[in-house]
């Protein structure tokens, strides 16, 4: 830090290195104009300009006679540290800002050659040592004596590279004050990355994908005085072994090859490379190696934490390049080259590639479809595969393969005309859940543009406001670290607008204001069908929450509303069972009209509860191709009519709790037993409300199917009056999980064991996996038959005689056999549910007993 005695803001000179004033200014000064006289005398010797380059690069320490270490003796005063840096252009742009290129195609040969081998995880540490940077540096804050131009013009051609930094200067005293300090390299926390050299991949006969695309881009953020508030990143060219990560050694040769063709190769090969969407040019190989590298640096540079945010304006763009083939307008596949070298260069892995390109990532995918290191996620214009790059590849059940399942996900737009609000709905129910439960290292936009107003081959409706919203929910992931690549979009003034608007982001402005919207009933079905595939991987993802509503809603019925209504008006008219209030809103929204009740349940000393779903439903189909249902030849198995003629024989009272919730209830309750399961918080309000004040000290619980957890939830929430009052719990669980009591809960366990009959099918998951019951299980029959409404019709005789043995009641015994609507056929086929309970019948031997022990 060199600061004038009288300017009141720091100058900046020395960014890498520390400069100590041990002595007063004016000594100070004089011995520095001793100094940059003796190197001045040097530079006139026409050999110096080359010594010095070797010092430059040189890591070990100069010798005594070195030219600068001499003038450095002569100095005395300031200790001046210097640190060896590999590459020309990283010292050039951390010392020099606002420098610009003299000879772009000249550096860019210098960086290859100074580059180091991009396979080793660190560098070796540098050593320290004098530098030209000394010289080089100083002359952002001083004028010196004109000769030293002269010296400068002694230079050879040879070396632009040096005389490119060497300004005009005069006096060496007084000192100037600066009006401003100039920024330092840590006040820069956005980078970007650019080069005309891209420019020269163009199509003569004009294309799409022109160079204008990238200008645009670069003038816009100029004029708009974005670029001033940036850093700029190196750009190179993408090395062969780094373009080998990802793609084979044939494409790179056929890229490779595109450099040697004339004019008359380039006609005669249109036609094949017209079917793969491209089109070539002898700069085409360099455009491509630029524009990789220029992602490569990008993502180092964040991965580094140089920057924080980076913005890579690029082209030839790079998503649809296979592993083995370049297409759409694709020639190396730069995202993932990227995040390949800078997995081996850096400690981060977990990388989210968000591709909102038009269409969909084929190669960025297939390049990551195994690999749970890189979450992919596409938003793109499917079409049923119709739409470019055609295919299956970009539907929504292609969720990856081997240790990569799940880390695939993909939303295909089913049509064009997408906007904002679609674009919105998606991020937020399933790119941001899943992000976040992901927890990224690094998140990387493959940003298209061709989704932007105005774009002809997208053809949708997303505005720059929409891509900053997008833009500013990733920057909350992986601490802020973001890259931002170039991909698609291919009308200049759209993408132009677009990007300006993700820059503004990037740099920490807030997005603008947006209107409230509603998405697309496109866009809400694809959704919920994306929901519904990544929930089997994700448990951030609800389907439920997202099921689509349909605009006619107020004039349709739901098939299962429709049933429950009949269900509800059947029990009243022939049984003349009462239907149950809720005062909770939550829960009166979810099951009004789905709980119904004997006249005598205030009074009966027995009651039986019954907790189910509807009836299963039996459809018969016109054909699989349309669906359409033969309403004649379906019809609904709904197996309580059974139970509640045996329950009124046995003159108990009955209530009945049907725990199939309403579609599209939006109340909810501070505490609920499950995310989005409201069951068991029903059978709590029911127990606390109705059930504990009736006068009823013989209860029977039976479950069927989802009803079997709530009653488990209930017996957890409300353990000691229910196992005062329950007699008995029958749980015909199905194809359902097992329910189980708490491992700590050892008096509840025991008095589960002894008080509860439990039924599942030879076929469970369970048994299949060679799971053994335990006591928490409680008392388990298995019976073989697969199928879930047959299984409670086969078991129903052993529930029978389970309730009969509990309850010390006889008529409660094995009912006779009953043919009614010509659904049921029950024979007594519970010899060992019986024997099980202590009660001896001469049945068929159905079921299997098993308590605390395997199947045999």
């Amino acid at each position: 830090m060199f600061k004038h005695p009288t300017s009141t803001q720091p100058t900046h000179i020395f960014p890498r290195f520390t400069v100590k004033l041990e002595i007063q200014t004016l000594l100070f000064t004089f011995r520095l104009t001793a100094f940059l006289r003796c190197a001045i005398n040097k530079f006139q010797d026409p050999t110096c300009t080359s010594s010095l380059r070797m010092m430059y690069r040189c890591k070990e320490k100069p010798e005594a006679g070195d030219i600068a270490k001499r003038a450095m003796r002569s100095l005395e005063g300031p200790e001046v540290h210097f640190r060896y840096c590999a590459r020309f252009q990283s010292i050039q742009n951390d010392e020099m800002l606002s420098q610009q290129h003299v000879n772009s195609t000249h550096q860019m040969n210098t960086q290859h050659k100074a580059r180091p081998n991009f396979t080793s995880l660190r560098t070796k540490p540098p050593k320290l040592q004098c530098s030209l940077s000394t010289l080089l540096s100083l002359q952002t804050a001083l004028s010196l004596p004109s000769a030293f131009n002269s010296a400068a013009a002694n230079i050879s051609s040879d070396d632009d590279w040096f005389k490119s930094l060497l300004a005009p200067l005069s006096t060496i005293l007084p000192l100037p004050c600066p009006a401003r300090a100039r920024p330092r390299i840590g006040d820069f926390q956005v980078g970007y990355v650019y080069d005309t050299q891209m420019l020269m991949h163009e199509c003569l006969t004009g294309h799409p994908e022109q160079p204008g695309r990238i200008k645009g881009i670069y003038d816009l953020l100029k004029k708009e005085d974005l670029l001033t508030k940036m850093r700029k990143l190196p750009i190179r060219l993408a090395e062969r072994e780094e373009i080998l990560l990802v793609h084979n050694e044939h494409l790179w040769d056929k890229v490779m090859a595109i450099s040697a063709m004339n004019e008359q190769d380039i006609a005669d090969s249109e036609n094949y490379y017209t079917e793969l969407s491209l089109y070539v040019h002898p700069q085409t190989p360099l455009a491509s190696r630029l524009s990789c590298g220029g992602v490569i640096e990008a993502t180092l540079a964040v991965a580094r934490g140089q920057v924080k945010k980076s913005f890579a304006i690029v082209r030839p763009p790079g998503h649809h390049s296979e592993p083995d083939e370049h297409m759409g307008f694709c020639f190396f596949n730069n995202v993932a080259v990227a995040i390949r070298v800078m997995q081996q260069l850096t400690p981060l892995r977990k990388v989210l590639v968000l591709d909102w390109d038009i269409h969909h990532g084929n190669g960025t995918q297939r390049a990551f479809y195994n690999d749970s290191s890189v979450l992919y996620i596409s938003l793109h214009r499917y079409e049923n595969g119709q739409y470019y790059p055609n295919g299956p590849f970009g539907n929504m059940t292609s969720c990856g393969e081997g240790a990569g399942l799940g880390y695939s996900v993909n939303i295909p737009w089913p049509s064009k005309g997408m906007g904002d609000a679609d674009y919105l709905h998606a991020f937020q129910s399933i790119v941001m859940p899943i992000a976040m439960e992901f927890a990224p290292e690094l998140v990387i936009i493959s940003s298209g543009f061709d989704a932007a107003e105005g774009d002809d081959l997208g053809e949708c409706h997303v505005s720059p406001a929409g891509y900053a919203h997008m833009t500013h929910m990733l920057s909350s992931l992986a601490g802020g670290k973001l890259v931002v690549a170039l991909e698609g979009g291919y009308n200049v003034d759209a993408i132009s607008r677009s990007a300006l608007a993700v820059a503004r982001v990037l740099l920490g402005e807030a997005p603008p204001e947006i209107e409230p919207m509603v998405a697309s009933e496109d866009a809400t079905e694809t959704v919920w069908q994306v929901a519904m595939e990544q929930s089997k991987y994700w448990k951030s993802v609800n389907p439920k929450a997202l099921e689509p509503r349909e605009e006619v809603d107020p004039v349709t019925f739901s098939i299962p509303e429709i049933l429950k209504a009949h269900r509800q008006d059947y029990l009243f008219r022939t049984h003349e069972m009462l239907q149950i209030p809720f005062v909770n809103p939550a829960l009166e929204e979810r099951f009004s009209a789905q709980v119904s009740c004997t006249k005598d349940i205030m009074d009966n000393q027995t009651l039986v509860v019954f907790v189910h779903e509807f009836g299963n439903l039996r459809v018969e189909l016109d054909s699989v191709t349309t669906c359409n249902v033969k309403l004649e030849h379906s019809y609904m198995v709904d197996f309580s009519k059974e139970l509640i003629s045996w329950v009124k024989k046995c003159k108990y009272a009955l209530l009945d709790v049907n725990v199939f919730p309403k579609p599209f209830a939006t109340n909810k309750m501070k505490h609920r037993s499950v995310k989005d399961d409201y069951s068991g918080d029903v059978m709590v309000y029911l127990w606390d409300n109705y059930v504990s004040l009736t006068e009823a000290r013989r209860v029977i619980l039976i479950g069927h199917g989802p009803g079997c957890h709530s009653m488990l939830y209930l017996l957890e929430n409300r353990t000691t009056s229910v196992m005062k009052l329950v007699k008995g719990i029958v749980q015909v669980v199905g194809t359902y999980n097992l329910p189980s009591t708490p491992r700590d809960q050892h008096e509840m366990r025991q008095w589960y064991l002894e008080h509860s009959f439990v039924v599942v099918p030879k076929t469970h998951r369970f048994l299949l996996g060679g799971g053994k019951f335990l006591k928490r299980h409680g008392k388990v029959v298995v019976i073989d038959e697969p199928k879930p409404i047959k299984l409670v019709i086969r078991a129903f005789p052993g529930i029978c005689t389970f309730v009969s043995s509990v309850l010390g009641d006889p008529a409660a015994a094995i009912p006779k056999a009953s043919t009614s609507n010509g659904t049921s056929n029950i024979n007594n086929n519970a010899a060992t549910v019986g024997k099980a309970v202590g009660v001896t019948t001469t049945t068929t031997n159905t079921a299997t007993i098993v308590v605390n022990g395997p199947v045999a």
